[in-house]
């Protein structure tokens, strides 16, 4: 479903030049719930950006669903992504004055999906998130988890192949965590694909598989982990 090989990520100033990932090698089966760890710079963001072709790499091959996408166009890496890949961000990423039903509605108006197309793929995944009745409700009067539940039923609205999820409980306590981190099981249940970056160990333990990043790189056993991924 994904697969990097040799992948690496240089970026370069006039005085400067640090290695973000080196020769990075990495695979995801369909079905996968992969939690990434490590500590900062380790390249954990870096991958995820490379994953979600919101970043281009520097060396390496990386294919998506069979597809290499090492030289597509922007306008072609903006179609697949929009296709095929779903994203979670740790600050939500909601827009203020919408509410939960625009909120979710804005990607698939992107897409061009019809209204009446629209409302369906809403009405159900608001519905699935648990929260049917607030579908009005503006962000401002949600509490910080019910704001990541709608983050979450925007991702999953384009049904998308899988889910890159940056710190998804980041900024929530330990109740609306695990309400989240719940959710997201359920989902990965369902059949959605999901790689999230984490730090925190005991919710990188519940996923599937589990990678360990050090230095730009698939990093050796973390104590208390299960760690299943090529090794660069």
């Amino acid at each position: 479903m994904l697969s990097m090989k040799n992948v690496s990520k240089i970026y370069r100033t006039e005085s400067i030049e640090t290695h973000a990932l080196r020769e990075f090698s990495f695979s995801v089966n369909e079905g996968d719930f992969i939690s990434v760890t490590g500590p900062s710079g380790s390249g954990k963001t870096t991958f995820l950006n490379i994953a979600g072709l919101l970043e281009e790499f520097s060396n390496g091959v990386y294919e998506l669903d069979g597809q290499n996408v090492t030289n597509l166009s922007d306008a072609q890496r903006s179609r697949l992504r929009n296709e095929k890949i779903g994203f979670i961000f740790q600050s939500f990423n909601l827009i203020p004055e919408l509410d939960v039903f625009d909120n979710v509605d804005v990607p698939l108006r992107y897409r061009g999906f019809k209204a009446a197309e629209r409302r369906k793929r809403i009405e159900r995944v608001i519905d699935m998130i648990g929260l049917g009745s607030r579908a009005h409700h503006l962000p401002s009067q949600l509490s910080g988890g019910q704001q990541q539940r709608v983050a979450i039923a925007r991702a999953l609205a384009g049904e998308p192949r899988f889910l890159l999820a940056d710190e998804p409980t980041g900024n929530l306590d330990s109740q609306m965590a695990e309400s989240v981190m719940q959710l997201l099981e359920e989902i990965n249940r369902a059949g959605t694909t999901i790689i999230m970056v984490t730090h925190e160990k005991n919710l990188a333990k519940r996923a599937r598989r589990n990678i360990f990043m050090h230095d730009g790189r698939v990093g050796s056993n973390e104590p208390g982990l299960h760690l299943a991924a090529a090794s660069a």
